[in-house]
């Protein structure tokens, strides 16, 4: 959405008024650590700012049926460390390789059983699954692990049509032409995997910010950089 001037013309001396989101929704897999410092960040700024919204409402984009195999733990180690040592030091305290998840399936239909209980209850939930992965270690996949988060959330357990939920995030998604794990969407802009620059060089991971990249971002979200 264009800004409008809030006066009756064009005027240099005019404050612009950007229209601000509601609801900003997120396509990624709950096994990514990307998708971990891009929404924290976001968070965080509203946080700043002081706002309660816009909500993320985080949809299932599942890698392991996307790629055709499960992620690696040994390869979310290797972006795990990188991401802590160049860009995210805060974070991914207690990232445990051993209790890696074999599958992002049974957390992402949870993720969409607490969506069906209301947005702010599903971002609640999709921040809560990530916590659990990657600042304490805990294993996402684990059934019990899973009840402790849905009951903190204040929800049961996922339903079948909690897991039929994650497929049609993938195909909407599809529709949508996300690129990977994470994809945002504000109205009509998409924004693959904002704030971070991935790269290898002579084969070794790096990864920096992309200031300009989040403060695009950041600008359609809440009306300032």
């Amino acid at each position: 959405m264009s800004p409008e001037s809030t006066g009756g013309g064009a005027r240099a001396d005019v404050p612009e008024v950007v229209e601000v989101p509601e609801v900003v929704e997120v396509f990624a897999d709950i096994l990514c650590p990307f998708t971990h410092v891009g929404l924290r960040r976001l968070v965080d700024r509203r946080a700043e700012l002081g706002r309660d919204g816009p909500v993320l409402v985080v949809r299932a984009w599942p890698l392991e049926i996307v790629n055709g195999r499960p992620l690696a733990p040994d390869v979310v180690a290797e972006e795990v460390l990188e991401l802590r040592s160049s860009v995210a030091p805060a974070l991914f305290a207690g990232f445990e390789p051993a209790h890696f998840p074999s599958t992002s399936l049974p957390a992402l239909a949870l993720a969409a059983r607490a969506r069906r209980a209301g947005e702010h209850v599903g971002e609640r939930c999709s921040l809560a699954l990530r916590h659990a992965l990657f600042e304490e270690g805990r294993d996402i996949s684990d059934h019990d692990e899973l009840a402790r988060i849905a009951g903190e959330c204040g929800i049961d357990g996922a339903r079948g049509e909690d897991h039929a939920a994650v497929l049609a995030d993938l195909e909407r998604g599809r529709a949508l032409g996300v690129v990977g794990s994470p994809h945002f969407f504000i109205q009509d802009a998409g924004f693959f995997c904002p704030g971070l620059e991935i790269g290898r060089i002579e084969g070794r991971l790096r990864i920096n910010l992309d200031v300009d990249g989040f403060a695009s971002l950041a600008a359609r979200c809440f009306g300032v950089t």
